[in-house]
Order: structure tokens, then C-alpha cells, then sequence
């Protein structure tokens, strides 16, 4: 039986395009949830298949809102819009995000909320496998590298770790803290979206990885983001450039640190790649758009989306 506690109010957010089977996986996992959520939001990215219909349908099971976009905005644009919408006009003290290909096990959000509400923190991320029960590269949280003693004996007594940057992949964050730096930067569309708003969200306050909370994350291969991305790969270079030069998330040490980390993992994706010349193309692209421009606010990259581009522009004095 599902059962709220402490009278904290929990949304859950799911960004979905065209996965109708896995997004149906999703909210049947979170319909099962030990703890019940208060209100999920489905954010349909203009999908072509009957992902909107298959989520609507769930309105029996689940305090259901189903919000479609009329145009693929990206998993940055969903999240943002989703997120937006949530904060609206119903009242929430915790976002739970994910994405439509994440499955969380029954007692994902009750062992989340049991450590990040008492131990006071402001983040807290899932522990993340693939099928196989194997733990999944692509979303491992990156561990908070100047964290002091005492706040990683705090997070050892939860059976947790102290985090830097986590993963939409299952991330609880308090809405006090959205509502004080803002929605995710819709124009990053796909990649990084998650490293920039995490670092955002954690510089100066505390966050966790739960490993007691377990998701699966339904991807076609288990594979790390460096894995032979393809054309993709220009959003990774251009993300990370615009993540340095203009995001609030991280000190000069750290994009120093950080910036180094990547250069290596751009080179390793080129070495491993199949096809070298996307890579490189998609490098010189990125480069070129990253040094070159800056992502828009997200009321202009969100326009003409009616109310959910009214819900937006409430952020966009919010710094970020």
C-alpha cells in the first residue's frame, strides 16, 4: 500500500518523446511506489507515437498531469518546462526528475526522502543500473572532491555519499532551491543539462547519492557517455563550453579541474569512435558554437508554448 509521510508534498516530472512502452514502465513503477507521489507531470515532447494517450491513461492510477509540447524541446527543454509547470500553481516541496526510459524499484522515492529530509540535504540522486542489474556509467554521480569530514560522516551514517553533480536519471530536489536558481537551460537541448543544473543547484549547499534508492535505466546498451555518440557529439563540446564560460555552478578551480576532465574524455571518444570524422565535425561545430554564442533565456528558447511558456517566464529573473 502506498502511503505519503510527514505531510512533505513530492512531484514527480517525466520527460517523454516516442517511447510509449517505456514511458508506460515508468508510471506503472511510480504508481507502485511505497511512498505515493502527490502529482507527476508528463511533459510529451511532441512525440509521434501515442506517448501523450498512454500517459493520459494513467490518469485512474496516478494524480496525473499530462502537458504536450508542440515541439521537441530536448530533454534541457522538458525538464524546464516540466519542472516550470510543477511550480506553477500547485504547491510542492520536493521535485523528483526522470526521464521516460527510467524505471524506479518500489522503494525508490521512500529510501530517497528517508536521507535527504533529515539529513537536510538540498539534492539527492538514485543509485542507477542498467537491465542486468549492473550499475549504469552513463549516470554515475561525480563525488564532491573537497568535502569536509564531518559532512562525509554525516552522509557514511545514511549509507551515502557526499555529491558534486548528479544525473536527471532519478534526482530529488527541493523546490525552495528551484525557485532560488532557476529551471535547467533549455537551449542545451540534450547533454550536460544534468552536470550544469546539479553543480548549480549543490554549489554552496549539500547534496547526496543514495545508493539504498535503486533505478533502472532502460538504455539500448550499457555504455558511458563516451561511448561513439555521433552527430550527438556536438552538443556535448558546445554544452561544456557554454557550462564554463557563462554557468553559475562551478568555482575557477573547478572548471579548471573539470575542463581538463573533459578534454581527455573528448579525445578517448575520438580514439574509440567508428566514424572519426563525425566526431571531429561535431567538434569543430561545438567549438565554434560554444566559443561563439550564448544559450538564450528560456522564455525565448520556450516561446509560443502558451502556458507552459508562461509558467517559464515566472524563472527568468531567477539568477543562473
Amino acid at each position: 500500500m502506498s502511503e505519503r509521510s510527514g505531510g512533505r508534498l513530492v512531484t514527480a516530472v517525466i520527460v517523454a518523446h516516442n517511447r510509449r512502452d517505456l514511458l508506460a514502465e515508468t508510471l506503472d513503477a511510480l504508481a507502485g511506489q511505497t511512498r505515493a507521489l502527490d502529482r507527476v507531470v508528463v511533459v510529451d515532447n511532441a512525440s509521434t507515437d501515442d506517448s501523450a494517450a498512454v500517459a493520459a491513461s494513467y490518469i485512474d492510477r496516478l494524480p496525473l498531469d499530462v502537458v504536450r509540447l508542440e515541439r521537441n524541446t530536448g530533454g534541457a527543454g522538458g525538464f524546464a518546462a516540466g519542472m516550470a509547470v510543477a511550480l506553477d500553481a500547485e504547491p510542492a516541496d520536493w521535485i523528483w526528475l526522470m526521464d521516460d526510459d527510467t524505471v524506479p524499484e518500489p522503494e525508490a522515492l521512500a529510501a530517497l526522502l528517508g536521507v535527504v529530509e533529515p539529513g537536510g540535504y538540498a539534492v539527492g540522486g538514485s543509485r542507477v543500473v542498467w537491465v542486468d542489474g549492473r550499475e549504469h556509467p552513463m549516470n554515475t554521480p561525480r563525488s564532491k572532491p573537497f568535502a569536509s569530514r564531518g559532512e562525509r560522516s554525516a552522509a557514511e551514517r545514511y549509507g551515502s555519499v557526499p555529491i558534486r553533480t548528479t544525473s536527471f536519471v532519478s534526482m530529488l530536489i527541493r523546490a525552495d532551491v528551484v525557485r532560488q536558481i532557476g529551471l535547467p537551460i533549455a537551449d542545451y537541448f540534450i547533454w550536460n543539462d544534468d552536470f550544469e543544473y546539479s553543480a548549480r543547484a549543490l554549489r554552496g549547499r549539500r547534496g547526496v547519492h543514495v545508493p539504498a534508492s535503486v533505478v533502472v535505466h532502460k538504455t539500448k546498451e550499457l555504455a558511458s557517455t563516451d561511448a561513439d555518440p555521433g552527430e550527438r557529439f556536438f552538443f556535448e563540446v558546445r554544452n561544456k563550453l557554454w557550462l564554463f564560460r557563462f554557468s553559475q555552478g562551478l568555482t575557477v578551480p573547478e572548471k579548471v579541474m573539470y575542463g581538463a576532465s573533459s578534454v581527455r574524455r573528448w579525445l578517448r571518444t575520438y580514439l574509440r569512435s567508428r566514424e572519426r570524422s563525425v566526431i571531429a565535425d561535431g567538434w569543430r561545430r561545438g567549438r565554434r558554437d560554444g566559443l561563439r554564442s550564448r544559450p538564450r533565456r528560456n522564455a525565448q528558447a520556450l516561446s509560443g508554448l502558451g502556458q507552459v511558456t508562461i509558467a517559464v517566464e515566472a524563472f527568468d529573473g531567477v539568477e543562473r
